[in-house]
């Protein structure tokens, strides 16, 4: 073979192998570009029930519905809600009930829930066993203490009409959150009120039982509320409804995940934040996803959606506690027009 014959054959296969390569770049490039980045504030600090979420990151979830995801830790529902209205982040972790007094007072920015997270909500007054409160009913005479900003505690009037009982007949004692339980144990409140599994944990803890604690669920008292959701910032979900679809598939497989992997939920949020620890949070998940996430009304109904109904009665419920003048409606509050088909809901065996 000649020389210049065997350039020639080396020079086009060269511009062969360019052109491909050139044409997988501007693939990956395209793919890249056609990302979506999605900002997403939790409620609080990373935590296992955080789960659906970083599942979703870790697993690949989000990335293959072309979604570039970024989780930032919150403060606080009210928090998820600022950063919502402000546009900083552009999906959030919200307590609903946060959502119905923001939204009553700004209905001109109001911001919907389009998947929710517990079905039934963590709201529980708790008290040692050994005190005798063996009712909701037994607090007439005695303290409650709480954070000013706790959701059970804010709600409590209404709780307390649910169950009969004149709310100022309760002494209120506020405190810093991180006294609320050794404040119980020491008998300096005679009970106290916030998320079942984090009284719960807390008391075990400092060395008891959870025997030793008798709690009591607004939602098997009369309560109707809901809690925390998927929420979404009006302009994104507009500018971005695919994204948004996408965004809840990825957390539904991840919620699944969950549901059967447990400790799926804790080693991903443990890769967020090194500082968790396993059985901690594995207690966590397990006192959620029985009070709250996988309830008879998930497995029968399949999760993410709320009965509507249900929905404005807690809506109600919440605008008599919180003294609101304006009741917002349930399609005001929740829009399931992002969620799959019913037979996609369902996250259990």
């Amino acid at each position: 073979m000649k020389l210049s014959t065997l350039f020639t054959g080396l020079g086009q296969k060269a511009v062969r192998t360019g052109a491909l390569a050139l044409m997988a770049a501007t693939a990956i490039s395209a793919t890249a570009q056609a990302q979506t980045k999605v900002r997403v504030t939790l409620d609080w600090v990373p935590q296992s029930t955080h789960g659906p979420t970083f599942i979703a990151q870790y697993q690949g979830y989000f990335k293959a519905e072309g979604l570039d995801v970024t989780i930032a830790p919150g403060k606080g529902s009210a928090d998820a809600v600022r950063k919502l209205v402000a546009g900083t982040h552009d999906i959030g972790w919200p307590d609903i009930n946060a959502l119905i007094e923001f939204n009553s007072k700004n209905p001109d920015k109001a911001i919907k829930t389009i998947m929710m997270l517990y079905e039934q909500p963590p709201f529980s007054i708790c008290a040692l066993s050994k005190s005798g409160l063996k009712s909701p009913k037994d607090l007439v005479g005695k303290t409650l203490g709480a954070p000013v900003f706790d959701a059970s505690y804010k709600l409590f009037p209404a709780f307390a009409a649910a169950i009969g009982i004149d709310p100022n007949s309760v002494k209120k004692k506020n405190m810093n959150p991180r006294l609320r339980e050794p404040m119980l144990i020491r008998g300096d409140v005679d009970a106290i009120s916030g998320h079942l599994f984090s009284t719960l944990l807390a008391v075990k803890a400092a060395g008891l039982k959870e025997s030793d604690v008798d709690c009591f669920l607004y939602g098997n008292h009369g309560m109707e509320s809901y809690a925390n959701g998927i929420a979404v910032s009006p302009s994104f979900a507009k500018k971005h409804p695919e994204a948004v679809k996408g965004f809840i598939r990825a957390t539904y497989k991840a919620a699944r995940d969950m549901v059967l992997r447990p400790e799926m939920a804790i080693a991903a949020v443990k890769k967020f934040q090194p500082l968790v620890q396993n059985a901690i949070e594995a207690d966590r998940l397990r006192i959620a996803l029985d009070c709250c996430i996988l309830t008879p009304n998930v497995k029968k109904n399949g999760y993410g959606s709320v009965d509507m109904g249900r929905l404005q009665r807690s809506i109600n419920q919440a605008a008599a506690a919180y003294k609101l003048k304006n009741i917002p409606k349930a399609a005001d509050m929740f829009d399931a027009s992002f969620l799959p088909a019913k037979a996609d809901r369902f996250i259990h065996k």
